[in-house]
């Protein structure tokens, strides 16, 4: 069970600070919720704490751990199916995963994907989508502004991509 101040990834949503636990009463039993406020999008969500694992909830990671995940995946050859019904069916489930390599795969196979072809406005949600996950993390793990978490994920990718 997570705490009060636990900064934890939701995943579709990303990374998060738990601001409350908070007590409701649902069809008669007490339940725990986590107040979640994620700081890409301002966003507040409640979460069944009994749900949190089977939701895929876990902590951040911390920075050194980002920039080597982040890192890796960005060095790794680029695999993606050609046909866009297929693609995008691949990276709906990878950030469902709420795995942060799955995520950074996504990111940076539709980041090189929009640069050499262009992408369908679907596929151009999906890379906000993903790019807005993992900036959550680094804003939480690095304590940065969101201009500074862009900063940082771009010289992650370029310079991965460019070893």
């Amino acid at each position: 069970m997570f705490v009060k101040g636990d900064k934890i990834v939701y995943p579709m949503y990303g990374a998060g600070v738990i601001e409350e636990l908070e007590d409701r009463e649902i069809d008669g039993d007490n339940k725990v919720f986590y107040v979640l406020k994620i700081p890409v999008g301002n966003l507040k969500i409640m979460i069944a704490a009994m749900n949190a694992e089977q939701l895929g909830i876990r902590r951040i990671y911390g920075k050194d751990e980002i920039i080597s995940i982040v890192g890796s995946v960005a060095a790794r050859p680029v695999e993606m199916p050609e046909n866009w019904n297929q693609r995008y069916k691949a990276n709906m489930e990878k950030i469902k995963s709420g795995k942060l390599s799955e995520v950074a795969l996504v990111f940076r196979n539709l980041l090189l994907r929009e640069r050499q072809r262009g992408l369908s406005s679907a596929e151009k949600k999906m890379l906000t989508i993903a790019k807005q996950i993992i900036l959550s993390e680094l804003i939480l793990s690095h304590d940065v502004e969101k201009c500074k978490a862009e900063d940082i994920l771009m010289n992650i990718i370029e310079n991965s991509a460019s070893a």
